[in-house]
């Protein structure tokens, strides 16, 4: 029992657990469907976090350069678990609302907040300038590749159905987007040193790692925490359709704040902590990487495991989504350019997530 107390403790986020079999039993008695989503989504919290220990622990298996690939290829595991049970009850624009709400929950919430604690515990905070522009320019070509389908589908053929050349071009971009990925990968993991890169952020990191678990334990754990995910996912996304009609907001809100808090928020706490211990580079690079990641691997391989369920996604996104991408991508590039962050700065981050949040929820059904 102390040892339990004394885990609980350390992992609090662990006590979230008690939500999995509530929300199976309220699943099962047919309880309202607000019910059955929130408790499906505290369920997912949880879960993902044991996912993202369980490849900590790998990674100390397996040195650095591939534990980086572990980080790059299963941190995002829960969100993309959670969007293919979407894709599969074509939820489609939940899961195009769902991208476009990681990228802004990465680089405007976790990234506001982390500079709006960390100003007001240390004051002025300092990060590498560098590394920040360069993540800038990245973030900025992401969202010029995204917007190129969404653009020129218009004139290629019919978005509202589905069209082959329209389909054609997303599946194209998406392909680019994976070998763009994979060459960023292979450029860290074939220089002579181990690069500092937003792709393979080093989860072995003394500052973030956690004591590694055994390696049969670790697998054993990623296994069940991904079976749970998944099973989670089936309740949360069969309770969105009723969700939306009983409360009258749009599945585009649910999709654009709530499934990317879900699935990512272990992520975004350990951000926030790094930036309250006065380590904002590393903070800086996990909403960064999370970000990326989102975009370059996680959008463009649901392109393709859409089309072969067929429920075709299109990388075809509304005004809105656009506007929101360029002004979030801009704003966090002019925030971390010159390498210096305080409380003030945090809180107008925080600001410009709280107005779009309210246009977002304000949008029709």
């Amino acid at each position: 029992m102390k040892k339990v107390l004394t885990y609980l403790r350390q992992n609090p986020i662990s006590i979230l657990l008690l939500a999995l079999p509530l929300a199976i039993a309220a699943e099962a008695l047919h309880g309202s469907p607000t019910l059955i989503f929130a408790l499906a989504a505290v369920a997912i919290i949880p879960l993902a976090n044991y996912i993202g220990q369980a490849t900590e622990s790998l990674a100390h298996y397996t040195g650095p350069r591939v534990g980086g690939l572990l980080n790059a290829t299963l941190g995002n595991a829960a969100e993309l678990i959670i969007t293919i049970v979407a894709i599969r009850e074509g939820l489609l624009e939940l899961v195009k609302a769902s991208i476009t709400g990681s990228i802004l929950g990465n680089l405007l919430l976790v990234l506001g907040l982390s500079v709006l604690l960390g100003g007001l515990r240390h004051g002025t905070q300092t990060f590498h300038r560098r590394q920040a522009s360069s993540n800038a320019i990245l973030l900025v070509l992401t969202v010029v590749i995204l917007m190129v389908p969404s653009l020129f589908s218009h004139y290629i053929g019919d978005i509202e159905h589905f069209d082959p050349k329209v389909e054609a071009l997303s599946m194209g971009v998406a392909a680019i987007m994976i070998i763009l990925y994979a060459l960023g990968l292979i450029f860290s993991f074939k220089s002579p040193e181990v690069v500092e890169s937003p792709l393979t952020l080093d989860v072995s990191d003394p500052a973030i790692s956690h004591q590694a678990w055994p390696l049969k334990v670790s697998l054993l754990v990623l296994g069940l925490s991904t079976v749970g995910v998944a099973y989670m996912s089936e309740v949360l996304v069969g309770a969105v359709e009723p969700l939306v009609e009983m409360l009258g907001i749009s599945e585009f809100f649910i999709g654009i704040i709530f499934i990317p808090i879900i699935g990512n928020v272990a992520e975004h706490l350990v951000a926030v902590q790094m930036a309250m211990k006065n380590k904002m580079t590393l903070s800086v690079e996990i909403a960064v990487s999370s970000s990326l990641q989102i975009a370059l691997f996680v959008a463009p391989v649901l392109v393709f495991i859409s089309y072969f369920m067929g429920n075709p996604l299109t990388l075809v996104f509304n005004q809105l989504e656009l506007l929101a991408l360029i002004a979030g991508v801009l704003i966090a590039a002019l925030a971390s350019s010159d390498g210096e962050s305080n409380w003030l700065e945090g809180a107008e981050l925080l600001a410009i997530y709280v107005i779009l949040a309210l246009a977002f929820v304000l949008m029709p059904g």
